[in-house]
């Protein structure tokens, strides 16, 4: 049996991501392809004390999230019901709303980097994607949207931190650039305009 591909989405917030996941399936379903869309945090007990903690609602810090974040990745890996390898192992696509790139990028702004980073990486039972897509929008015109679209916010969402979270994003991606396949895409665009070049890296990956 032939592996599923394993496909990650990352952005700043309000970069997209979610409206362009779900064309991203519409259109691998017109392949023909089986395809799960899963996100972190997940749904675990993990996720909702992550989602608590993002939301404000409880104090952590950048350690005890990078920690946090790892568990909830493992889970998320091995949950032998849905996790991400047994959809792999099974033939179906995997389509993933964040991954350990934003635990580098988030919790690595306060956080050793090089710590969140080795424990993730070095850890066996977190796959590597077959292919990473970086949404890539200003932290002003994310600004712009989150304020458009949503009337709460988490604690990364202003656009001070959404700076820093950027920057680190790409001293990530020149670390990971010789090991890992991680493209970048424009998303100031239109939302046809993105899509079509989402879809464009997915039929080189099928292709490789």
């Amino acid at each position: 049996m032939t592996k599923g591909r394993f496909i990650v989405l990352e952005g700043l917030d309000g970069s997209g991501k979610g409206t362009q996941a779900d064309l991203l399936i519409a259109e691998m379903k017109r392949q023909g392809r089986k395809v799960c869309l899963t996100a972190e945090p997940t749904s675990s007990s993990t996720g909702g004390m992550l989602r608590d903690a993002l939301g404000g609602f409880v104090s952590r810090d950048a350690y005890e999230l990078s920690a946090m974040f790892l568990l909830d990745r493992i889970f998320h890996n091995v949950n032998p019901k849905n996790g991400i390898r047994q959809y792999i192992e099974s033939g179906v696509d995997v389509v993933c709303d964040r991954y350990y790139y934003s635990s580098f990028a988030y919790q690595g702004i306060d956080a050793d980097l090089k710590w969140v980073m080795d424990m993730n990486l070095n850890c066996r039972e977190i796959l590597k994607p077959d292919l990473c897509i970086f949404l890539d929008v200003s932290p002003e015109d994310g600004e712009k949207r989150i304020s458009g679209s949503r009337l709460d916010r988490e604690i990364y969402e202003n656009t001070q931190a959404q700076k820093r979270i950027r920057n680190r994003f790409f001293e990530v991606f020149e670390l990971l650039k010789d090991s890992e396949n991680i493209k970048i895409v424009d998303a100031s665009r239109t939302v046809p305009e993105v899509s079509a070049d989402i879809i464009k890296l997915y039929n080189q990956l099928k292709e490789n």
